[in-house]
């Protein structure tokens, strides 16, 4: 989309340059925002317009899936230590205008808690959505909390993730644990998901 090349319309024109008469879109990306909207739509017209002879189908971001709710729960199973009733849960999102996008997170949050029976899963935000991740810490460190896990929300590592890590460890303290745990990007239930969604738009092609 950005910062990065190849450009979607690379990216279009690469596809077909080797002969392609159909083009499957999909977003990687985990919730419904700006991008996947307006920015990503705005680029398959533009495609449509330069390439009016290719079948364009556009497919779905990552989204709600159950398959993600288990990939939480194994993000804070492989930190090795028991869950009470002083656990809290913190995922952090990394943000959006979009409110569509902190309805989903919340719901995901429910969904984790509900499924295995977590007291207490609240979200968070690094940037465009409140409570931000600061605002967040404060909150839950005025609680009778022993530990809590913090999940980026998060498909792969870099700034937003030294980030979160570098406010854990100023804001840890002895009566309370915070507990830094992996993003979701390599988990193996994230590639079934993308399959899922790969397939979903494949099927619309033929």
């Amino acid at each position: 989309m950005e910062l990065v090349s190849p450009t979607i319309a690379e990216g279009i024109a690469n596809c077909v340059a080797r002969g392609a008469t159909s083009i499957a879109i999909v977003p990687v990306l985990l919730l419904s925002a700006h991008h996947v909207k307006k920015d990503i739509p705005l680029e398959i017209e533009a495609g449509k317009a330069r390439y009016p002879e290719v079948k364009f189908i556009y497919g779905k971001p990552f989204g709600i899936h159950s398959k993600i709710i288990d990939s939480l729960y194994d993000r804070i199973l492989e930190q090795d230590r028991a869950i009470d009733e002083r656990t809290s849960v913190l995922l952090v999102g990394r943000g959006s205008s979009d409110p569509a996008v902190k309805h989903d997170l919340l719901e995901i949050a429910k969904q984790l808690s509900d499924k295995y029976a977590i007291k207490q899963v609240d979200v968070c935000f690094l940037y465009g959505a409140k409570p931000s991740f600061n605002e967040a810490l404060k909150t839950l460190q005025k609680k009778d909390l022993k530990q809590i896990f913090v999940i980026p929300y998060l498909l792969f590592s870099g700034l937003l993730m030294n980030e979160i890590t570098s406010k854990i460890v100023k804001q840890s303290t002895a009566d309370q644990t915070l507990i830094l745990c992996e993003n979701l990007g390599y988990h193996k239930n994230m590639q079934k998901v993308l399959l899922e969604r790969i397939d979903g738009v494949l099927g619309h092609l033929y």
